[in-house]
């Protein structure tokens, strides 16, 4: 079962690698970012304006940093953007790129094939009511909204009438609800994460969408792309 994992598993070498980032951008707003860490007020750094821009960098490659500050930095800043200030949920949307780096769960899908069908049938095949139906629900639900969010080209590919991101959502959202609602009494505070996550179901996919155009997508990497991502954010600031 899918659960958030970056926020708690933050070195102080990766926060360091972080503000070394901002100071290289920055040299006074390096020497902020690091009294704060000092004060132990991480959640300062990671939310300010330095942070995001030493993540993305300033029309260049992104920042040399872990793949998961990579993440998980712009996406609290998109959710904060849509009035969504729930770590948590950033940290749940963040670790859903990160888990699923590695994952082989794309072969259905880059054959055209609908995964939500697939996923149900084996979340329906399960005891009714059990722990495992509730995990295999939360999982259902997480590589929906990473598919969704990180590669809707591939989700939107071979099917028919368009709208198949937008299923995905919506299914991801009715898996974290059924996921809530077994959890509630075995698993309260994973309940509740699922319940606020399938209730933000469209902000969660927006942060990702957002943030994938950085590393994913048709060719993310190339002078051009990354000069007129950075442009854009300067127009988003003005």
């Amino acid at each position: 079962m899918i659960r958030p994992m970056i926020h708690r598993q933050l070195t102080r070498g990766d926060l360091a690698c972080l503000v070394d980032e901002i100071a290289r951008m920055d040299v006074s707003e390096g020497r902020e970012a690091d009294e704060a860490l000092q004060a132990g007020a991480v959640d300062t750094v990671l939310d300010s304006p330095a942070a995001l821009e030493a993540v993305l960098g300033r029309g260049g490659a992104p920042a040399p940093l872990p793949l998961t500050l990579l993440w998980y930095v712009p996406i609290r800043a998109q959710l904060r953007t849509r009035g969504v200030t729930d770590i948590l949920l950033a940290d749940y949307a963040a670790t859903l790129p990160v888990v699923f780096a590695t994952s082989q769960s794309q072969r259905a899908i880059a054959k055209g094939e609908d995964g939500m069908a697939e996923w149900w049938r084996f979340v329906a095949a399960l005891p009714q009511g059990t722990m495992a139906q509730a995990e295999a629900a939360a999982d259902a639900a997480a590589v929906a909204l990473w598919w969704a969010g990180c590669f809707p080209e591939w989700v939107e590919r071979g099917a028919s009438g368009g709208g198949m991101v937008r299923a995905y959502v919506t299914f991801a959202g009715r898996m974290l609800a059924l996921a809530a609602d077994l959890l509630e009494a075995k698993a309260p505070e994973e309940a509740s994460l699922f319940s606020r996550a399938a209730e933000a179901r469209i902000e969660l996919h927006a942060a990702l969408i957002e943030a994938r155009v950085e590393y994913l997508g048709d060719d993310p990497h190339s002078s051009e792309s990354r000069l007129n991502r950075f442009l854009r954010r300067l127009a988003q600031d003005n």
